[in-house]
């Protein structure tokens, strides 16, 4: 008799796969998590949109001992200035010399620039000493960089550094004077220097009766309490120059009055209707000078939006003046003349909401300039100006306010894929072209980044850099990216925003201020250091810190499917990676909350080169193709599963372009 068996049938296999990897999402819930994203990345940058590689390493390059400031560019002259200490360094090779490192090797960046290593002797390129150990900023206008460190303003001219008040503008303030006084206003006076001249003019005839120009020696400037400097005249002659007279000799001076008496009268004027004899003196005004000094942030605005003159603000004095009055900046900016930064007219100022919110920073929206103010004002967080000349004049009125969340970084300002951005207490936002109108407030753009950026202690002491498609926010030795190249529509994730950009995190970058030569990134660090970013993502020994290992890390978010209260038995996994020289992977799989390591490739991912062989990475492999790392694993009975993949050895790569994993399902899940 025939036996009849009933075979059951074999489980459905099923197929989870990802195919695009968008960064961080360290805000949400990790079981919350989309499947593009990471709870818990580090070290990983975009390759191509929707992929992901290890980020690049970064070497010395100079050693400056004093903590790095600022780093400033004179494209004129091509010089690169270092703020260290209280120092500035020229970081360009001096001719005819050589570095060497600490074991006596020549070392030389073989770059266009010319940048060399500097580990040796590096008083050779000492330029001035001086500086305020605070961090700088620099502007360069009309063939010079102007650089602010909230002590006093430095400006350089590719040869020397001086304080601007050294060289400020002497304006002339009254033309066409009588001798006894009166005139025509002609220019401001400076607030970076206390001289002013009055130019006057001796007519040949007057209504006045008796009036006879030879008599006229006394000459009433428009100020008296002078200063004991040199006071200095001209006397213009009869063939159209102006011939200098010397204080003691020629004239003497009431500086009390503000008078200057000349022992021979210098006669009517040879040009009629020219003014014929200019003085030159000095009266300071006590805080005049520090008011621009004192400046640690800037921007470059005009009017119709030209970059002509320099604004400056983030002075924080306060307290009592000379006569009693209580008076406070923060809140106060000043604009310099067109093309000449030496020349700060006392006129030229703006005083932006309540002194109870300090100016932050600047951002240049089409043709306006935006003004960001603290947290302390929310009413008026953002102030919007145009320029506009009235009465051949300068203006910038105001014409619009922003409401929300304020600046918390007066260096955490840059542009991000055409919109500025600028950090908050709730973030990065951005103000767009219609923010101008005040449709809506600045919105938020990195929200996926926030639940670890905004537990980071001393936020306020953050500072943001722009390069490529990238923003860099760094803080703590650890750098948040923000990636223009892959924004992402978020409509109804956030009430304040329309996308959010693809967000990253990198540790062990202690950047404490970041720049650009020739599209490669360096930065300078406390410590005294200057390091490049390696370029090379082909070259194996790109993939280190000075040095040290880089951890590269990425992981899955909770993989359940559809029906995520089912049983799932896991039983392959397969990543599909970049060929690279040198490159390994650990694969880590999360059961009922613990990890444990699943696979440990390292041999399929890489291939055999030459130029960078190395005995202990030998592989027989010539496939320049993309790699499959691929295993068994047995993880039965979970309602869902969390993997990682981690590569953490010196000078290896690692680039993820997919993902898969097959399972089983079965019955509903018990619990653990």
């Amino acid at each position: 008799m025939a036996v009849h068996f009933n075979i059951p049938k074999s489980p459905q296999l099923h197929t989870y796969v990802a195919s695009r990897f968008l960064g961080a999402n360290f805000t949400s819930e990790a079981s919350t998590v989309d499947d593009t994203k990471s709870p818990n990345v580090e070290n990983m940058i975009r390759s191509v949109p929707g992929k992901i590689r290890k980020r690049m390493g970064y070497y010395e390059v100079g050693d400056f001992k004093a903590p790095i400031y600022g780093v400033h560019h004179m494209s004129t002259s091509g010089t690169w200035l270092i703020h260290a200490g209280k120092k500035l360094y020229d970081y360009t090779m001096p001719a005819g010399k050589y570095w060497v490192d600490d074991n006596g090797n020549k070392v030389v960046d073989e770059a266009k620039n010319k940048i060399v290593l500097i580990t040796g002797d590096i008083d050779d390129q000492l330029v001035y000493e001086g500086m305020a150990e605070h961090r700088s900023v620099s502007f360069q206008l009309a063939q010079s960089l102007v650089i602010l460190d909230g002590e006093s303003v430095k400006i350089y001219d590719g040869k020397t550094v001086k304080r601007i008040t050294e060289v400020a503008y002497i304006p002339t303030i009254s033309i066409s004077k009588n001798p006894t006084g009166g005139g025509t206003d002609f220019e401001p006076i400076n607030l970076l220097q206390p001289a002013f001249r009055d130019q006057f003019i001796v007519e040949s005839k007057s209504t006045q009766g008796g009036y006879n120009p030879a008599n006229i020696k006394s000459f009433q400037l428009t100020f008296g309490s002078l200063d004991p400097a040199e006071v200095k005249a001209w006397v213009l002659n009869a063939d159209g120059n102006w011939i200098q007279k010397k204080e003691g000799t020629d004239f003497s001076v009431d500086r009390t009055l503000g008078k200057v008496t000349f022992l021979q009268a210098p006669g009517a004027t040879p040009v009629s209707g020219e003014d014929n004899v200019k003085i030159e003196a000095s009266r300071t005004v006590a805080g005049y000078a520090d008011r621009i000094n004192h400046c640690t942030i800037g921007a470059m605005f005009g009017v119709n939006g030209a970059n002509d003159r320099l604004f400056v603000s983030g002075n924080e004095d306060h307290g009592v003046g000379v006569n009693g009055e209580m008076f406070s900046y923060i809140n106060y900016d000043w604009f310099s003349a067109q093309y000449d930064p030496t020349y700060f007219a006392d006129t030229n100022y703006s005083k932006l909401g309540s002194d109870a919110s300090a100016i932050m920073g600047y951002s240049i929206i089409n043709n306006y300039l935006a003004a960001h103010k603290d947290a302390s004002e929310s009413a008026q967080s953002i102030l919007i100006r145009e320029g506009d000349m009235v009465n051949s004049k300068p203006s910038f009125k105001l014409i619009n306010t922003l409401q929300g969340a304020g600046a918390i970084s007066r260096y955490c300002f840059g542009y991000l894929a055409t919109e500025p951005v600028f950090l908050t207490s709730l973030g990065v936002y951005a103000v767009t072209a219609q923010d101008v109108t005040g449709e809506k407030y600045a919105q938020d753009r990195s929200y996926y980044l926030e639940g670890k950026l905004l537990k980071e202690p001393r936020l306020k002491d953050a500072f943001g850099y722009a390069w490529k498609d990238y923003f860099f926010l760094c803080i703590n030795d650890h750098c948040y990216v923000l990636d223009g190249l892959q924004p992402m529509r978020t409509d109804n994730s956030r009430p304040y925003a329309t996308r959010q950009y693809a967000g990253f995190y990198f540790t062990n970058i202690p950047a404490n201020v970041m720049f650009e030569i020739e599209t490669d990134l360096y930065f300078g660090s406390t410590n005294g250091k200057v390091y490049k970013f390696y370029s090379d993502d082909k070259n194996m020994l790109s993939y280190n810190d000075d040095g040290a290992p880089i951890k590269a890390v990425w992981e899955t978010a909770d993989i359940s499917e559809d029906f995520f209260y089912k049983d799932k038995s896991y039983r392959f996994l397969s990543l599909r990676c970049m060929p690279e020289i040198a490159s390994s992977v650990q694969v880590q799989a999360q059961r009922q909350g613990l990890w444990q390591v699943i696979k440990e490739d390292v041999s399929t991912l890489k291939y055999f080169s030459f130029q960078y062989f190395t005995f202990s990475k030998f592989t027989f492999s010539n496939n320049r193709t993309q790699k499959l790392a691929s295993t068994k694993v047995r993880l039965k009975k979970l309602d869902h599963v969390r993997f990682r993949f981690v590569n953490d050895k010196l000078n290896e790569a690692l680039g993820i372009n997919d993902f898969a994993i097959e399972y089983t399902q079965s019955g509903n899940h018990k619990g653990d």
